[in-house]
């Protein structure tokens, strides 16, 4: 099982232009801001639905989807802010990895 559970979206990305492990690399280094954002938003939401199963179990308040959205978007900012430099590497050696098989699956 994969610890990075997030979709990345490569349309936007050459992947002609991609040859050496530099261009991978630097092209890794693009998307990470992105994909911390879509990584800290994804433990917002499993944190949410946490915290609203125990709400129900002690008879509490379930909140808004819009209080859902706005916690989900601000854990997203929050991690890509602090994440440590190893959780940073990490997540770049994973969308190197996730590039060269976009890339592979779209020159067959």
């Amino acid at each position: 099982m994969n610890k990075f559970q997030i979709s990345l979206d490569f349309n936007d990305v050459d992947l002609g232009s991609l040859e050496t492990e530099d261009d991978f690399s630097q092209e890794a280094k693009r998307l990470l801001p992105k994909a911390l954002v879509k990584l800290g938003e994804s433990v917002g939401e499993k944190t949410w639905e946490d915290l609203q199963q125990s709400f129900k179990g002690v008879g509490g308040k379930v909140n808004s989807q819009s209080e859902k959205r706005k916690f989900i978007q601000e854990t997203g900012r929050t991690y890509h802010r602090n994440a440590s430099s190893r959780e940073r590497q990490e997540l770049e050696e994973y969308i190197v990895e996730q590039l060269h098989k976009h890339k592979q699956s779209h020159t067959l």
